[in-house]
């Protein structure tokens, strides 16, 4: 599966990553490679535990758009 994911900079360095299509999956790193990898193990864990509790497994539900300012 993929996902879509967010990198959020933080003011004092490094980066917080959340995944719209999985509420409450978030993550953080020290740099965006670090950050990448965290997500991707926290991403792994939120589906185990939704098929465990038989849950259905979410589709990515995303839609980017640009907006000019």
């Amino acid at each position: 599966m993929k996902f879509t994911v967010v990198l959020h900079p933080e003011k004092d360095g490094g980066y917080s990553v959340s995944v719209p299509a999985l509420p409450g999956c978030y993550s953080q790193g020290e740099t965006k490679e670090g950050a990448l990898a965290n997500i991707r193990e926290a991403i792994e864990l939120h589906l185990e535990v939704l098929k465990k509790r038989g849950k259905s497994l979410p589709g990515e539900i995303v839609e980017s758009v640009e907006v000019a300012v």
